[in-house]
């Protein structure tokens, strides 16, 4: 994946404006999928590891992942999903044991379980963001728009150590509604009191934190990762593209660092 080149000083002179910095929160500040990926791996050679290989099972969750993910967003599973990730990570742990001939609830919860601790224990901060948060801070109201359930969300934020940094924190569980939704953006835009020309989004993706506030109007900094891959994706998926007729972020990065030299100094 190749990073394009951008000119500095036209970045420069677009973010001079910038009054209030928002990240996103997974692959954006943090290594989520590579957690995930390696949490998934743990968990199922503890508990499976005797029946079957942890690299299919993963296989197997992907593709119940997959067939199962649309269902989270209906009146059935949605109203539970936003409040905790427990119910939705259980059962998709109870379909993908189905699609191995086993049925054992038991094993499914544990495997939930399982799965949840490890990821938490293996979730970290990319190597910059740190840096990049402190620099900022102090220099912008720095916040935080991330989807996902409320307990999750608000564990990683304790986790990774990062709520002294943020102003202000939008999460999907919280509000009942997530990213790319109108509403969502008309919130943050609201905490700081800024108009949208005067806010910088910074995400890893196009489609909930790129392509919508570019059409908002809010200066944005795409962050494209090679690690910027699900372990839902089917094989040899590559990191998500911006579409032919998407528009322009601002800027494209590889890293976080680098917006330390594009934002206004204090």
């Amino acid at each position: 994946m190749t990073i394009p080149d951008f000119d500095v000083d036209a970045v420069r002179a677009e973010f001079a404006s910038v009054r209030a910095v928002y990240f996103d929160l997974d692959d954006t500040l943090c290594g989520y999928w590579d957690a995930s990926k390696a949490a998934l791996r743990e968990t199922f050679s503890i508990h499976v590891g005797d029946l079957h290989s942890p690299e299919d099972m993963v296989r197997h969750w992907a593709e119940t992942y997959r067939e199962y993910a649309p269902l989270i967003k209906t009146d059935e599973w949605y109203p539970r999903y936003l409040v905790s990730g427990d119910e939705t990570r259980h059962e998709h742990m109870r379909r993908t044991l189905t699609r191995v001939g086993i049925h054992d609830a038991d094993l499914a919860a544990a495997l939930s379980l399982t799965y949840r601790q490890q990821r938490r224990d293996q979730l970290a901060l990319f190597p910059d963001a740190i840096e990049t948060l402190e620099a900022l801070h102090g220099r912008f109201p720095i916040g935080l728009i991330t989807n996902g359930p409320a307990d999750i969300q608000r564990e990683e934020i304790a986790t990774l150590g990062i709520g002294k940094y943020l102003s202000h924190v939008f999460i999907e569980g919280e509000m009942g509604v997530g990213k790319p939704v109108r509403s969502v953006f008309e919130r943050a835009e609201t905490a700081v009191g800024l108009p949208a020309s005067e806010i910088l989004m910074v995400g890893n993706s196009y489609g909930h934190d790129i392509r919508p506030v570019v059409q908002y109007g809010w200066k944005t900094a795409w962050l494209r990762r090679p690690s910027d891959v699900a372990p839902s994706a089917q094989p040899g998926a590559k990191p998500e593209e911006m579409p032919a007729d998407g528009p322009i972020p601002t800027v494209i990065l590889g890293a976080l660092r680098p917006l330390l030299d594009l934002l206004p100094a204090a």
